[in-house]
């Protein structure tokens, strides 16, 4: 047995949830990988992986085994990579995953600014909603709105934006143009469900106004389907600024209520990776080249660059 190859499948089959993906992955058949796990279970006499016909999940040991292979695979590429170019010069996949609303706005034109720098790095991208730890899913780094909390992880924030208004010109020349929050109870509304938003909340410099969801058009979980049915013409929709900037910069969605301040928190998109005393060539070279990607905020209004 191939202990080394036994763990890098084992590892996949893991971070995939599936041995026919991990088998397409590693251009293995499905048999191949199912016999090295396997080989690894007897080798160590424990179960790793429990098997039902629905999902996988890994045993108590499973769990430690898993950490220590991640770790040891890890320095075994990182050292390959430097023996094999000694100018250390950036190759291989760089495992990316990324929040919705990140890959939808930004995330390709990075990858083909980046590509033409370093022509010898493919992508492996994976989307999440809501909280993800890279290194909890074999990712060599995250793009996330909301920074994972452990400690171990360096955290960069990239920039700030806020929530907008919107809705199409063809919705407002059936139904008016709101001037005030208070006018948006006449109005569909397309609503976001879950932790993202309960009522929509304003404020000016004469003070605060609270309008509460009672007549919704749409109710999603999803910011991707509130903007396509903005643009559908269906409401009006409070979303994140970089998923809608170039719908208005285009004219196919109209900032609303421009006099107001949308009265939440600002946001942050940031730049997450694992800690270590030598990053990879690929790893670092991408850290340097998204902070400066995104420090001209010029380049991207009405936002703020904080990297």
């Amino acid at each position: 047995m191939n202990q080394l190859t036994a763990m890098r499948v084992f590892t996949e089959v893991w971070r995939l949830q599936s041995f026919t993906l991990a088998a397409t992955h590693l251009g293995m058949s499905a048999a191949a990988v199912t016999r090295h796990v396997g080989m690894l279970e007897a080798h160590l006499n424990v179960r790793l992986i429990n098997r039902t016909t629905r999902r996988l999940s890994l045993s108590d040991a499973g769990s430690d085994y898993l950490d220590a292979c991640r770790t040891i695979l890890r320095h075994i590429d990182e050292v390959e990579s430097a023996i094999a170019d000694s100018t250390l010069s950036a190759r291989g996949t760089l495992r990316i995953g990324t929040s919705r609303v990140f890959a939808s706005a930004y995330l390709c034109d990075l990858l083909s600014a980046y590509s033409r720098t370093q022509t010898a790095v493919n992508f492996e991208v994976q989307s999440f909603d809501g909280e993800f730890d890279p290194a909890e899913r074999g990712l060599d780094i995250g793009f996330v709105d909301i920074p994972p909390t452990r400690s171990s992880l360096i955290c960069r924030e990239l920039f700030s934006f806020s929530d907008v208004l919107v809705a199409s010109p063809a919705y407002l020349s059936g139904h008016g143009k709101p001037e005030t929050p208070g006018e948006l109870e006449n109005h569909k509304l397309l609503k976001m469900s879950g932790h993202l938003q309960h009522a929509w909340e304003f404020r000016d410099r004469a003070g605060c106004y609270r309008v509460e969801h009672g007549r919704g058009a749409l109710k999603t979980s999803s910011p991707e389907m509130a903007r396509v049915a903005a643009l559908r013409n269906m409401g009006i929709a409070l979303l994140p600024n970089p998923l809608v900037r170039g719908d208005i910069m285009q004219g196919s969605l109209i900032h609303l209520l421009e006099a107001f301040d949308v009265d939440r928190s600002p946001q942050c998109f940031s730049l997450v990776y694992q800690e270590r005393s030598k990053l990879t060539a690929k790893v670092r070279t991408f850290v340097d080249f998204t902070t400066a990607y995104f420090r001209d905020e010029a380049d991207f209004p009405p936002l703020k660059a904080v990297a």
